[in-house]
């Protein structure tokens, strides 16, 4: 029987930020290489950045909606950001701290040989461009992008439209950043593995704290963002002393960023009062919306919803009864946060105190792992796992579900 032919798609995206530094949207679109015609569209309003990481933000976005249409097709990206065209070629260096990471993630989506660049002049983009725009848009209101309100295709006349100039940025072009148009004397081989290689100084290192017990976590039930707000137990409160105390006594963490549900603000407080640090919430970090599965076990999941929580077990697209979130769409908000920490505390040893998905969200990405070995991590209540970053791009998972303060 002959086999399959790869699949060929064609990924235009494009970013922009109202101020540059400013609030800042992408937008990609996911098109069929031969017939033009739109497979997806995707676009988010990302809070303040600046125009380059909103770019390679919409490159992040459409690459992985490539992936998830076939993890085993050709891709030809097409965008307007010479800046992000020649570094992803590998013609120009990438000096900029905010850039490194997610030119890595980026990279990491498909075998490098799978994905090719091409820049187009921004009249070519619209599509992309106008996304952006739309996602700019809903973040000023303060409403999230959708696709069924989207527009953007209608407006820009179809798959590669002639017209005006677009112009997803309000103030800045293209190009503006410290690296902009520096290229590199030759290409640089591939990046080599975490620990090896020059030294590139001290990583950014996320100890990956999960919050103390609640009265929820001993009988397995689930408990996201999408329903009941619990405190810690007694036990969950004994557990955060614990891992005051043994993270006193190692004395690297510098900072401590916290999920903004209770359970996590709560652990976090006493770690950072017994380290004398302040904590910052993060958005991003909070756990999963499991629908209408919040508050119930496994069992009782599997009783009531059997259809869809085979499904949520087979896809991370799939998301829990009653519109919770996929795994999917939480890998992309966990991913932005990293993110945003990574440029926010570069060199510095920083304490996240949040959820089961994140921390293994964060630990999946770290070793480039499916989204199917979520299913194979186990996290404790306190436990404490740790991801260093390297200013290469490089990640190294450094511990999975420490709970040796606790015994």
């Amino acid at each position: 029987m002959a086999a399959t032919a790869a699949r060929s798609f064609l990924v235009e995206a494009d970013g922009g930020s109202r101020g540059n530094p400013g609030p800042a949207g992408y937008g990609a679109v996911v098109k069929d290489a031969v017939t033009g015609a739109t497979l997806v569209e995707a676009a988010e309003f990302i809070g303040r950045a600046t125009n380059n990481v909103a770019e390679y933000r919409g490159l992040v976005a459409g690459l992985r909606a490539a992936y998830e249409l076939d993890p085993a097709a050709t891709v030809r990206v097409r965008m307007d950001s010479k800046l992000v065209v020649e570094q992803m070629s590998g013609r120009w260096k990438i000096k900029h701290a905010d850039m490194r990471p997610l030119a890595a993630e980026a990279k990491g989506i498909f075998p490098p040989d799978s994905v090719r660049y091409e820049w187009i002049p921004r009249e070519k983009n619209k599509h992309a461009d106008r996304l952006a725009n739309e996602a700019m848009d809903a973040g000023k209101r303060g409403e999230r992008w959708s696709p069924a309100a989207s527009t953007a295709e209608l407006d820009a006349g179809g798959a590669g439209g002639a017209g005006g100039p677009g112009g997803a940025t309000a103030v800045g072009a293209a190009g503006t950043e410290p690296d902009a148009a520096e290229p590199a004397a030759a290409a640089k081989p591939a990046a080599p593995p975490a620990g090896w290689g020059p030294d590139l100084g001290p990583p950014t290192t996320f100890v990956l704290l999960r919050h103390g017990e609640t009265a929820l976590t001993p009988e397995k039930r689930f408990s996201g963002s999408g329903g009941a707000d619990p405190e810690l137990s007694a036990v969950g409160r004994r557990q955060a002393e614990a891992v005051a105390a043994a993270l006193a006594a190692r004395g690297t963490v510098q900072a401590v960023v916290s999920s903004p549900l209770r359970r996590c603000r709560d652990t976090a407080a006493v770690v950072a009062e017994r380290l004398g640090l302040d904590v910052r919430t993060d958005e991003g970090l909070r756990e999963t919306d499991f629908g209408a599965w919040e508050g119930l076990t496994f069992a009782e999941v599997r009783e009531r919803h059997p259809h869809d929580l085979s499904a949520w077990l087979s896809s991370a697209k799939a998301e829990p009864t009653g519109g919770g979130e996929s795994f999917t769409a939480v890998a992309r908000r966990v991913a932005l946060s990293r993110d945003k920490l990574l440029a926010r505390y570069p060199g510095r040893t920083v304490l996240l105190v949040t959820h089961v998905t994140p921390i293994k969200t964060l630990a999946r990405l770290a070793l480039g792992a499916p989204p199917e070995a979520l299913f194979r991590m186990e996290l404790s209540a306190a436990s404490i796992s740790a991801v260093a970053y390297y200013a290469d791009g490089n990640a190294s998972l450094r511990l999975l579900n420490d709970t040796g303060h606790l015994r």
